[in-house]
């Protein structure tokens, strides 16, 4: 059991931990979807996936925001620390040393939030802000069609704004909110 997990079980928040959980399922669940691998062309490796997680996890934490709401703050803060404790587990599964893992969980972790960054100011921009940014990121080892970003970037935009029109509640009752679409 992570560090972070033993400190949640001791300082309680159990509505808002399982909430977090079951919509952190679903944004993996998402994340791992075959058609992003082989219709969008997103490099099936580690690589590919951790830009898919980030992506879709962006687009869940991006929904919580837009509430004025101390929970979806809560849950929001448990999502991004749910994602850094699975980056750590599954870098050791995959056999990295135990001293290199900090290390390169911190980089992903300010990569992750460099994502983020970059996806808010596309995703409440132009079109072309978002298509870079997924350009730079979700294609970064691989030379992209351009309708492969297009299509990216009209599916985080659909995705958006699903998120958008369903109530907070819907979002955070319902782990496989992001998965409505798509071949799994």
């Amino acid at each position: 059991m992570s560090m972070r997990r033993r400190l949640w079980a001791r300082i309680g928040g159990g509505d808002d931990r399982e909430a977090a959980t079951g919509v952190y399922r679903g944004v993996v669940a998402e994340a791992r979807r075959r058609d992003l691998y082989a219709d969008f062309g997103v490099p099936d490796n580690l690589d590919g996936r951790f830009e898919m997680l980030a992506l879709h996890l962006f687009l869940v934490l991006h929904r919580l925001r837009a509430e004025a709401d101390g929970r979806c703050n809560r849950i929001a803060q448990l999502l991004v620390d749910l994602f850094i404790d699975d980056l750590d587990t599954n870098l050791r599964e995959m056999g990295a040393g135990d001293l290199g893992v900090g290390r390169r969980v911190k980089r992903m972790a300010a990569g992750f939030h460099g994502r983020v960054a970059a996806y808010d100011a596309g995703i409440n921009g132009d079109g072309v802000s978002l298509e870079a940014a997924i350009r730079r990121n979700v294609y970064g080892t691989v030379t992209p069609l351009p309708a492969q970003v297009a299509a990216m970037a009209a599916h985080m935009r659909e995705l958006a704004g699903r998120l958008a029109r369903l109530p907070v509640a819907s979002v955070l009752g319902n782990g496989a909110v992001l998965g409505a679409s798509g071949d799994r």
